[in-house]
């Protein structure tokens, strides 16, 4: 539940009306009683309502969608998506790039609450849990495990990385590495890495991972990659984004390697973009749309009762979108 203005005043051991006049500034209050006040809001994570709802309960029709970077082409494509639908639905969307920033993600956090938005869809990961826990607002997670009572939907990311591996070998790749954009434990998103792990040791073959953060720069990338390609003997790359892979793609064309006969790579997320301006990449396609949807439909299910009881995580399948970055064609 929301802590509301009567909680913080049990909390402070002061009345509605003290806490009210500390928050308006309204009025002379010793110093503390001021400190009682503002330690019990901070406890319950209370934020003032900056709305000012005419009507007690009233929704506002808000949706709060906080993700880490939406210049990405696969997190553009979903909260496009995400926003269309709730706009259909009647919710105005307040979008907040955290850009993998922690403070910024807090600050936004924050920012929603006050706002007293009805919901949020959340992408980023940077807060610990008590803070997501603390927040008393109805949450869906996308891709991120944030805490055991907020739901997760995710693509189907073990199954993807098996099927990527899968697709290397059976076209001639012995020495598979994996390009991982991070490595977080208890993510669904490092379900790709454990999926890779799994089908090289029942394939016989050794495993060899390489981070190439995501925070780093295009440019950062580009030298850490081409330093890889020049130093290891390499005839399979299964990228955990397609981004990392098109960068693969590039470094191999200037370092002379044949593609896909010197060296076969596959991405993963599959965007309409990527599929339109590089049809050449083999990729792990992603339901953006299903994913879109789904994401929505379970906010607006405990926005309507949140005592609803929905499963911990929603898991869509992918699929292989085969091209000539893997596969020779007659």
């Amino acid at each position: 539940m929301r802590p509301k203005l009567n909680d913080v005043a049990r909390e402070a051991g002061v009345s509605p009306t003290t806490v009210s006049r500390v928050i308006n500034n309204h009025g002379y209050l010793s110093e503390k009683t001021k400190n009682k006040v503002f330690e019990a809001m901070k406890e319950l994570n209370y934020q003032p309502n900056s709305i000012a709802r005419s009507l007690h309960g009233k929704q506002t029709n808000l949706i709060g969608v906080l993700f880490s970077s939406v210049s990405n082409p696969f997190f553009g494509e979903l909260v496009e998506k995400i926003e269309n639908k709730l706009f259909k639905l009647g919710y105005k969307t307040i979008l907040c790039n955290s850009a993998d920033n922690k403070e910024k993600e807090r600050v936004y956090l924050n920012m929603l609450i006050a706002n007293q938005v009805d919901g949020i869809i959340a992408g980023a990961h940077n807060l610990g849990i008590k803070e997501y826990e603390k927040v008393g607002l109805p949450i869906i997670s996308f891709d991120r495990y944030l805490s055991d009572t907020i739901p997760i939907v995710s693509s189907d990311n073990y199954q993807g990385a098996v099927l990527a591996t899968q697709e290397l070998y059976q076209n001639g790749a012995r020495t598979i590495y994996l390009f991982a954009s991070s490595k977080t434990p208890n993510s669904p998103t490092d379900r790709r890495r454990t999926g890779y792990l799994e089908t090289m040791e029942r394939l016989n073959l050794t495993a060899h991972e390489k981070v190439i953060s995501s925070s780093m720069t295009a440019t950062v990338k580009a030298l850490l990659i081409k330093q890889i390609l020049t130093t290891d003997s390499i005839d399979g790359i299964f990228c955990t984004d397609d981004l990392t892979a098109l960068i693969v793609l590039r470094q191999a064309r200037e370092l002379g390697l044949r593609v896909p006969q010197d060296l076969k790579v596959i991405g993963y997320d599959g965007t309409q973009f990527i599929q339109n301006y590089h049809p050449e990449l083999t990729t792990i396609a992603q339901p953006i749309n299903d994913m879109g949807e789904l994401l929505v439909e379970l906010l607006l299910q405990r926005i309507e009762d949140e005592k609803t009881e929905l499963k911990h995580h929603y898991v869509l399948p992918v699929k292989l979108i085969r091209n000539q970055s893997s596969s020779q064609f007659d």
